[in-house]
């Protein structure tokens, strides 16, 4: 499926290339095992150099659009967390001012802002600020959808990098103002994150990602993307701590408004142009639904999909929804283990703000220093893996064929030769007149010694007469392959190479889906690794042990780019945006849904004093999508995907032949009766 994709932004040198390539393998024949032992060429260019690549400047190379989407995930998401930390500082001046202005004015030593009270109503307006902003960035992903099929990704990129720009403007009002009315502009002001949030930017990226590169690279590329958004998201928690507290509270917001604009024209003029029809693809349908059914069309990515068979059945496919409902229950699982950690660390080794801040700080360069130099080289050395396994059962099948033909070949040979003389006798004694033998016995001596020593078939005619007479014009036959002891077929024609290419083109294309499915495989495992790493925090009884603890879990954190490219691999190109869209979706809902099951979680089991067992609350989760996912497959190697349209029209053609059936059925029981 996936190989056949379109790319729109790969180079034009590159295509040729392919053409080239393609074109060379199909008129000149190579070596199977030379040409299939790199199939998955990053340029997608024959490894066996029928067609190289054209060369291009370091400069070029570090300006391309795979960088620049890369660049751009990292100013974005500095962007967004240049004000996280300043927000919390911000609220609890606001309560302070709230608190005071209905009570004494403070007096004496130590922070006025030091209260239970004042500390109680910022964590409440907290509390609110992120369920506001959960539950309007989940919106923000339809919009954002909506968006990118209607404007095209870049426009889309612009929105969701320019309005939060004039939220954070809002906030800068909220501060100045001060008391409640500066906490009611801040809340208020969230309701901007519909139309441009920290959801929608990560599916614009992720698009443009996809659209940038070949197939067989979105999965890395992915796993980068996602590294270097928490690079920049840890950067940009420790610098707005820092400006905010070198600087004032007010310029982490005003430095943020400037990130905002810069990110923006970094987006129009740095991010290549795709067209919304180019994200189509030619199998999308050309009116699209409007209103309510058309704002939550990505939904219908995650229903089961329809293939038609080898033997030609159309079959239900539930690969897709097993994939979202198994990274709903991994995200479900880990989406908590940082918050836990921080938790558990504070109510246990009495952890303060810095060492948190080192704590999370740590999670996050870990976890991008992962996802973008280990990560890639995970995906290359299993998909490697998988596709040398492909070939070597391959290899195995051809010597086991070409065995079983030496075996066929062998006794074809030995039975010819045993033929008995009195069937080549009475073979001859039919083709010879009885008047004429006794005249020829020296012909016939002759001709039986040299049919002894040439042994020939009984049921092949070797006289001109005994031949049928033609009834119409012979057309010519293809040529016979004739099999050979050593297991090789060769055909009998001079200079015809038979299905070399197609059998080379055919076996690059099963090592291709071979390696994506190392994709799937890693994905269902990282989850256990994660969910064993998880479980392991509970036995932590020393606070190097939670740094320990953040330092590991980085390492099982490719299950979202992981999934990501997965899903974009099993649906049809046209579908693409919207997977993607579907995807992250679920990963949104889940981390909202994780921060209340598991809050609520841990506070139960802190009232008995057992809060370390919520870790293994977290490792049986993920344990239990690991097994979700074993029920995720990709189609059979010999199906077809039937797209939406297509299976209505022939839901509607067997509706219309049925009816006609049991019209003619009711037509000739009328006759009968008559």
């Amino acid at each position: 499926m996936a190989a056949s994709e379109r790319t729109p932004l790969l180079s034009t040198a590159s295509t040729t290339a392919t053409i080239t390539a393609n074109t060379s393998a199909a008129e000149t024949p190579v070596d199977a095992d030379a040409t299939l032992s790199r199939p998955l060429s990053k340029d997608g260019v024959d490894p066996a150099g029928t067609a190289a690549p054209p060369k291009t400047s370091w400069l070029a190379s570090l300006w391309s659009p795979a960088n620049r989407v890369l660049l751009a995930g990292f100013i974005i998401s500095l962007s967004f967390s240049f004000t996280q930390v300043t927000i919390f500082y911000a609220f609890r001046l606001m309560e302070c001012d709230v608190f005071y202005s209905n009570h004494p004015p403070f007096t004496g030593p130590g922070d006025r802002c030091s209260r239970n009270e004042i500390t109680a109503g910022t964590a409440r307006q907290v509390s609110l600020l992120g369920i506001s902003t959960t539950f309007f960035g989940t919106w923000n992903l339809f919009i954002s959808g909506r968006q990118v099929k209607r404007l095209g990704p870049r426009a889309a990129l612009i929105l969701q990098t320019s309005i939060p720009a004039l939220r954070v403007a809002t906030q800068i009002v909220g501060v100045y103002a001060g008391g409640q009315a500066g906490i009611w502009i801040f809340q208020v002001t969230q309701i901007i994150t519909v139309l441009g949030g920290p959801a929608g930017y990560i599916l614009v990226v992720n698009t443009i990602a996809g659209e940038v590169v070949a197939p067989i690279e979105r999965t890395a590329l992915f796993g980068k993307l996602q590294g270097v958004i928490m690079l920049g998201m840890a950067i940009g928690l420790l610098l707005g701590g820092v400006v905010g507290d070198t600087f004032g509270i007010v310029r982490p917001f005003q430095v943020a408004f400037f990130l905002f604009l810069f990110a923006s024209a970094f987006a129009h003029y740095a991010m290549p142009y795709i067209s919304p029809e180019s994200l189509s693809g030619p199998g999308a349908k050309t009116n699209r639904p409007g209103g309510l059914a058309g704002f939550l069309e990505p939904l219908k990515v995650m229903l089961p999909q329809k293939i038609r068979l080898h033997a030609g059945r159309v079959a239900n496919h539930y690969g897709i929804f097993f994939l979202c409902f198994g990274e709903f229950l991994g995200v479900l699982a880990t989406g908590y283990a940082p918050m836990l950690l921080q938790m558990y660390a504070t109510a246990t080794f009495d952890f303060d703000q810095t060492n948190n801040g080192w704590l999370m700080s740590g999670n996050a360069f870990m976890r991008a220093f992962f996802l973008v130099l280990i990560f890639p080289r995970i995906i290359d050395a299993g998909r490697a893996w998988f596709a040398r396994r492909a070939r070597e059962e391959r290899r195995a099948k051809r010597t086991n064929r070409g065995l079983s033909s030496s075996s066929s070949s062998s006794a074809t040979v030995s039975t010819t030769a045993k033929t008995p003389k009195a069937a080549v006798k009475s073979y001859g004694a039919t083709a010879t007149s009885p008047s004429s033998s006794s005249s020829s016995s020296s012909s016939s001596n002759s001709a039986a010694a040299t049919a002894v020593a040439t042994p020939v078939i009984p049921d092949i005619p070797t006289q001109p007469e005994q031949f049928d007479a033609p009834n119409a014009t012979l057309v010519e036959e293809e040529p016979i392959l004739v099999t050979v002891p050593t297991g090789e077929s060769r055909p009998l024609a001079d200079g015809d190479d038979g299905d070399d290419a197609e059998d080379a083109a055919a076996a690059a294309a099963d090592d291709e889906k071979a390696a994506y499915a190392f994709d799937l495989f890693f994905l269902r495992w990282s989850l256990l690794v994660d969910g064993i790493i998880t479980a392991g925090a509970a036995l932590g009884s020393q606070p190097w042990h939670m740094y320990l603890i953040t330092v590991l879990l980085p390492f099982a954190s490719g299950s979202a780019p992981a999934a990501k490219g997965v899903i974009t691999t099993m649906c049809p190109s046209s579908q693409r945006a919207d997977a993607l869209n579907a995807i992250t979706l679920v990963e949104n809902m889940a981390r909202l849904a994780t921060l209340g099951l598991f809050g609520y979680v841990f506070a139960a089991l802190a009232d008995v004093g057992q809060a370390q067992l919520t870790f293994y609350c977290n490792g049986a989760l993920a344990v239990l999508a690991m097994a979700v996912l074993m029920f995720s497959h990709f189609p059979p190697r010999d199906s077809v995907l039937v797209e939406a349209g297509e299976a209505e029209a022939e839901a509607e053609a067997e509706a219309e032949a049925e009816t006609d059936t049991v019209a003619a059925a009711e037509t000739e029981a009328d006759s009968t009766e008559a």
